[in-house]
């Protein structure tokens, strides 16, 4: 695959990067990523996605602008309020990066629809708001055996990692929270806030992880979770083990399909 002269200047501080290179900005190119959420952590992160060229971005979302959203979510104007944000996202994103092509699903993930779109691309990015969605995403991408680079984000504080867990003995979502908190115990960012720069730095920390997934270059987030405390301003990593008794990727598993999600 041959540069064009407008892509080299583009992407001329990736491509002098020794770790990525010119092999690594066509594997950039090449990839496809789907990204679950066009709203504060999807944001920065196609943002980044795009500038960096992957070459196929997916969007899947169901949701319209609204004024509340532009405080965090920076891929959409005021301008948008009320336009689908797979549109909104699509318009800004073709704006910044016309080598990128976006496909827009504009559909809510389900058990029906799930283990298809994740089929069709090479990774996923999940950064969605909500327990349910995190747990379909992270069931198929297992079974679709496509890596998820996760994060997720309330108040001050966001954590991130990647799962591989259908190669080695890498760790799945469910091992790390093995079941959906009860209703009402843990509260959504509509119901207790959250600062709107810190789905800027997660959702940064997601696009340079989907990078490094992308080419190969650093060390996985695979096994590893990372929790941010912006009040504190700190960062701390912890090793991750697989679940011998994991329901989904455990000894005896009972997850094999995603019909469970379906009820």
């Amino acid at each position: 695959m041959d540069f064009s002269d407008d892509q080299i200047e583009r992407y001329a501080r990736h491509i002098i990067l020794k770790e990525i290179g010119g092999a690594g900005q066509q594997k950039l190119l090449a990839a496809k990523v789907m990204v679950v959420g066009a709203g504060g952590l999807g944001s920065p992160l196609l943002m980044y996605l795009a500038a960096a060229g992957v070459g196929t971005l997916g969007i899947v979302d169901d949701d319209t602008v609204s004024l509340s959203n532009l405080q965090r979510q920076i891929l959409h104007q005021t301008a948008d309020i009320g336009r689908p944000k797979t549109e909104s996202a699509a318009e800004t994103l073709a704006a910044l990066n016309p080598d990128v092509t976006v496909i827009l699903h504009e559909e809510r993930l389900n058990a029906a629809n799930a283990l298809t779109l994740v089929a069709g691309y090479d990774l996923v990015a999940d950064g969605s708001d909500n327990f349910e969605t995190r747990f379909l995403v992270n069931d198929a991408c297992y079974l679709a055996r496509v890596p998820l680079v996760s994060a997720a984000i309330g108040q001050f504080e966001g954590q991130l990692s990647t799962y591989r867990a259908f190669e080695g003995e890498n760790p799945c979502y469910r091992c790390v929270f093995p079941e959906r908190p009860p209703p009402g115990t843990v509260p959504s960012c509509a119901e207790a806030g959250v600062i709107g720069a810190l789905a800027g730095v997660m959702g940064s920390l997601q696009a340079v992880e989907a990078i490094k997934e992308i080419t190969g270059i650093g060390q996985s987030m695979a096994g590893r979770l990372t929790i941010y405390d912006a009040l504190d301003a700190r960062f701390r990593t912890l090793k991750l083990r697989r679940d011998p008794g994991c329901a989904l990727c455990g000894e005896h598993a009972t997850i094999h399909d995603l019909t469970a999600h379906a009820a």
